[in-house]
């Protein structure tokens, strides 16, 4: 059957297989991630950027093709993460503007809008560079060039893309010397690939929602992936070294055009784009009437901000120490060379905040690890991820901040393993919780018993007071110390010692034989001790203990058991 035309439910089911494509694919695109440097997960960034085209798309009930196209751009506009996330946006920028009139897509409306996305891609970017996704949606574009006048058909223009596309990714290894060196090809183009193949599938009417996510055949196996990166035991990106990074921070950040306090400058982009161009690589600055979207590999993080706040407010500000990341990864392969990486019957992931508190719940038990907490509460996607790569039969999550419980709850809901939620409120709770498990019972008998645990410890956290407010019938000043126990504010003052002390002993009862003192990245050893001594005075019986949590937010932790 000839399909001579795409019409608005074609193209919804398009985009919302490729979404699909990419959620299915992404940690196979994230293994590959190599390219410029490990700034974030590309295949996690390109299938975040576009679910939220595609959820763009879903609320549009409009009837022509042209209009569901503007939708995905903004989605993708909008949502757009990372280098590879925002080039994906700039490819459908250029293919929405192409049909931006059109009620549905011939085989020459397909052809001249990939054809304008090679162009709006290749130029979104300072240096553009072969060997990325760039190279594939050129190869993407000529293919529809060349088949444009053999058929009528969308399905078969389409189909020709996808091959076009596959010989396009595997060029990339050849272009680029980072690829060839460990053996990979270009994680965006790979993306990318994964986007066409749901198009060219839909057309063709082969897609199915139930397909497996992509497994590497022999020849991938042995021509594009390193074995030992393939096998789990080292990652393509521990072979760069940190020193090679000429522009350490990977700098992101939102602007609201003509909104706000500081604004200097009308919007102009060449104007906006030549300041940011002599402050680093990897610049791309895409824009609609409403916002504008920067991405930026510098060693000047301040005056990019400071730059765009000329323009607009900022939101969505993003700064990673590139140069850290790297140092990380390597250090996690070597660890993950010393450990065995058979699978698990229960894994044990823990939310924590500062490298510290995440070597203690590694010495309690805890298999696997989140990055988050208070002020940087982990997504949905970032707690599904760590379970279904947990490598275990079953899992409990302790998400340790009760903002994290409702994303626990629905990533445990969709987890491809069974998942228990133990629902620890504070990081004290969780290693509480944590010590009662019992390795010869099920994830079900172990959940029940470390909820039993969570209510036998007392949680302090020891902060300062953003403002002023009277609050539980304390008058409290900005810059306060503020004791807080179990999310309640019970003391506050002006010297920490004392604000310590006397939250301390607001939780002490008769039955209280254990304090646990925390010091965070605002804390130090010192001013923990003299804490100790203090505590030690309300009661010389009490066990002290103190560890170096690296925690933001809190210079304090002090648990009570």
């Amino acid at each position: 059957m000839v399909v001579k035309q795409i019409t608005n439910i074609e193209f919804n089911k398009m985009v919302q297989a490729a979404a699909h494509n990419l959620k299915q694919n992404m940690d196979f695109i994230n293994s590959l991630n190599v390219f410029p440097v490990p700034d974030g997960d590309t295949g996690t960034n390109m299938s975040m950027s576009f679910s939220s085209g595609a959820s763009y798309v879903a609320k549009n009930q409009g009837n022509a093709v042209g209009e569901l196209a503007q939708s995905l751009a903004k989605g993708l506009l909008m949502g757009a993460r990372g280098n590879s996330g925002v080039i994906l946006s700039q490819i459908f920028r250029g293919f929405s503007k192409s049909v931006e009139d059109k009620e549905v897509l011939t085989v020459n409306d397909v052809t001249q809008a990939f054809l304008n996305s090679a162009k709006v891609a290749y130029g979104s970017v300072m240096k553009p560079t072969e060997g990325t996704i760039l190279t594939v949606i050129k190869g993407i574009a000529q293919a529809a060039k060349d088949c444009n006048d053999d058929t009528e058909d969308v399905a078969v223009l389409m189909d020709k893309c996808y091959e076009s596309a596959e010989l396009a990714l595997k060029s990339t290894t050849e272009l680029l010397p980072v690829l060839k060196q460990v053996g990979v090809v270009d994680s965006g183009g790979q993306g990318l690939v994964f986007v066409i193949k749901a198009f060219a599938d839909v057309l063709n009417n082969r897609f199915n929602i139930n397909d497996e996510p992509h497994q590497p055949n022999n020849h991938e196996m042995n021509e594009m992936i390193d074995a030992s990166h393939e096998q789990g035991k080292e990652s393509v990106q521990g072979k760069l070294d940190p020193n090679d990074i000429v522009y350490g921070y990977c700098t992101q950040v939102m602007v609201r055009i003509g909104k706000g306090k500081q604004v200097e400058h009308d919007f102009d982009y060449d104007f906006f784009y030549d300041y940011l161009s002599k402050l680093g690589d990897s610049l791309l600055v895409i824009n609609d009437d409403e916002i504008v979207k920067v991405h930026i590999h510098t060693e000047f993080p301040g005056k990019i901000l400071s730059w765009a706040q000329k323009f607009g407010d900022l939101s969505n500000i993003k700064v990673d120490n590139m140069r850290m990341q790297q140092e990380d990864i390597i250090e996690q392969d070597d660890n993950s060379s010393k450990h065995d990486n058979s699978p698990k019957d229960v894994a044990i992931i823990a939310v924590t905040s500062g490298d510290g508190l995440g070597e203690l719940f590694k010495s309690l038990g805890a298999t696997d690890l989140i990055k988050g907490g208070q002020t940087m509460n982990p997504s949905t996607e970032d707690l599904l991820n760590a379970i279904n790569q947990s490598n275990a039969k079953s899992a409990i999550l302790l998400p340790n901040n009760g903002n994290i419980f409702m994303a626990a709850e629905e990533a445990a809901k969709v987890s491809d393993i069974p998942t228990k939620i133990v629902h620890s409120k504070t990081l004290a709770q969780g290693m509480t919780a944590i010590i009662s498990f019992n390795p010869e019972q099920s994830a079900d008998e172990n959940c029940k018993v470390m909820e039993e645990m969570l209510d036998t410890v007392k949680s302090g956290e020891i902060t300062n007071a953003v403002r002023d407010t009277t609050i539980n019938n304390l008058s409290i000043k900005k810059d306060d110390f503020m004791g807080i126990v179990d999310g309640k504010i019970e003391v506050n003052g002006k010297e920490l010692i004392k604000t310590a002390t006397d939250m301390v002993n607001t939780m002490l009862d008769e039955d209280s034989e254990i304090v646990t003192i925390i010091y965070g990245q605002q804390g130090d050893l010192a001013t923990a001790n003299q804490i100790k001594e203090a505590v030690q005075a309300l009661d010389e019986d009490l066990e002290i203990e103190i560890h170096d949590g690296g925690q933001p937010v809190y210079p304090f932790l002090i648990s009570v058991e």
